[in-house]
């Protein structure tokens, strides 16, 4: 594993160093970039899976009660994870460029905004977790334990942006092994603290299991606790072990400058505002879904995450594409930038529509591993075939958002998200739910995203996304 670290450092030296990089080698860099990443994802699902499964067992309102809201947890974290790739692209060009001085200087300034943002974000959510649940149609079955969550996940927001900042920050420098093997470690503490806090204690196998039988709010709490631990771990790593950056040994201001705010803002926002817009769509469509009743709402977001199997190793390659998109734009190589984009997205496409097949013939295990209900598992079933086809194309929009964010080209990127959810989604969604019920929601998401991934893939043969590399400036 350490050889394969080195074989990264030395392919990624040859970006910055303006030296020849072959197909051969090009593709081993984006193996090396993107397998540890994928591991990181795969486990981070994984992660979810234990937690529904988890709380599954506890009864399909329980599942509810978390299903509501996640929509509104991804919102906020989703916002939060904007901010953050406004300044870890900007790592990633200064260090393709040879800047590692104007790329510590951005970790710093980031971490400060990254953070103050966090703690304002966190008390928006302590504040309306008590009206939330009402607010999306939950019933009263279910809204108390949705508060519950949905509050304790607000509070942890500054030490969960903590953690994400230092291993985006790790990502773009090169350094996906650490961020990739810290994140399978936080998977195992999840299990350990969601067994200790979800369930009472009993016996099992004849050996006493002490628990403090907090249930979803166990959940939240292990969660929290399993995320604060990591992220702790991955910041202290980003600043004293990090030898591209070697944060400890050098000084400079946390606040952040002009030119560093204008640049993230350019990259940042139109990611934060297509984030909210999407989560905003993603909280309609489960205003939709809620009157379908608690079974539709269990199924809806069991699938959510049996799913994410499929799609998280797509985001996996996707921060590889980041990563070397942005340090071959940062030394000056458009045309190294767009071959490691092609490559990235066929790899990516390749990885899903393997997932995606296999999802279709497992449907029923995945279902039947979250929860006992026969109901749900049946609807949530049925979903999951219908969105299997819809894997290679989306594997096609993630990779391709993910090499455009590298190069700073985020506003039609964007837009082109939004537009596609907004008009396809949704409306279809609207049309044929009332007729189909849950099956016509997910109808409608195969549909966008068929359809996003083909405009995706336009924008990448037009070469459009390049033009805007024309004016970035790598000053600080």
């Amino acid at each position: 594993m350490l050889a394969g670290i080195r074989n990264t450092d030395s392919l990624l030296a040859l970006i910055r160093e303006g030296k020849h990089i072959g197909t051969r080698d090009q593709l081993r860099l984006t193996v090396l970039l993107s397998l540890p990443s994928i591991l990181a994802q795969v486990s981070s699902i994984i992660m979810q899976y234990i937690d529904a499964a988890m709380v599954g067992s506890l009864g399909a309102e329980a599942s509810a009660s978390i299903g509501l809201v996640s929509t509104s947890t991804w919102l906020f974290w989703s916002i939060c994870s904007a901010v953050v790739s406004g300044f870890s692209v900007q790592v990633a060009q200064f260090i393709g460029a040879d800047k590692y001085h104007d790329a510590r200087a951005v970790v710093r300034q980031g971490l400060f905004a990254s953070i103050t943002f966090s703690i304002i974000l966190a008390a928006i959510g302590c504040i309306i977790s008590g009206g939330l649940p009402s607010w999306l149609g939950g019933n009263d079955e279910i809204n108390s334990d949705a508060t519950i969550y949905f509050f304790i996940f607000s509070a942890g927001l500054p030490v969960f942006q903590l953690g994400y900042f230092a291993g985006a920050v790790l990502r773009c420098s090169g350094n996906m092994f650490v961020p990739g093997m810290l994140n399978i470690l936080m998977c195992v503490l999840d299990v350990v603290f969601n067994t200790l806090l979800i369930f009472p204690t009993r016996e099992v196998w004849g050996i006493t299991l002490y628990g403090a039988g907090m249930g979803v709010k166990g959940a939240a709490l292990g969660t929290f606790l399993a995320e604060g631990v990591i992220g702790l771990v991955m910041f202290a790593y980003m600043w004293w072990r990090c030898r591209p950056l070697d944060m400890s040994r050098t000084s400079g201001t946390f606040l952040p400058r002009r030119r560093t705010l204008q640049r993230a803002e350019k990259i940042g926002l139109p990611l934060a505002a297509e984030h909210i817009m999407v989560c905003g769509a993603q909280i309609i469509t489960t205003v939709i879904v809620a009157p379908l009743g608690t079974i539709a709402i269990a199924a809806n977001a069991f699938a959510i995450t049996a799913e994410s199997l499929c799609y998280m190793p797509g985001y996996g390659v996707g921060e590889a594409a980041t990563t070397l998109v942005g340090q071959s734009i940062g030394a000056g190589r458009k045309k190294l930038a767009d071959r490691f984009a092609k490559i990235t997205i066929y790899s990516g496409m390749v990885i899903m529509t393997v997932m995606g097949a296999i999802m279709y013939l497992v449907a029923p295990a995945m279902m039947s591993f979250f929860t006992p209900d026969i109901s749900v598992q049946s609807l949530g079933v049925s979903i999951l075939r219908i969105e299997a086809w819809a894997e290679p194309m989306f594997a096609a929009a993630i990779v391709a958002y993910g090499a455009f964010v590298g190069a700073g080209d985020t506003l039609i990127p964007s837009c082109m998200n939004l537009g596609s959810i907004w008009a396809v989604r949704l409306t279809l969604a609207a049309i044929l739910a009332p007729d189909y019920g849950l099956a016509g929601v997910w109808i409608a998401m195969c549909a966008e995203l068929c359809f996003r991934g083909a405009i995706f893939l336009w924008r990448l043969y037009s070469k459009a996304w390049l033009k805007s590399v024309n004016n970035i400036t790598l000053t600080h």
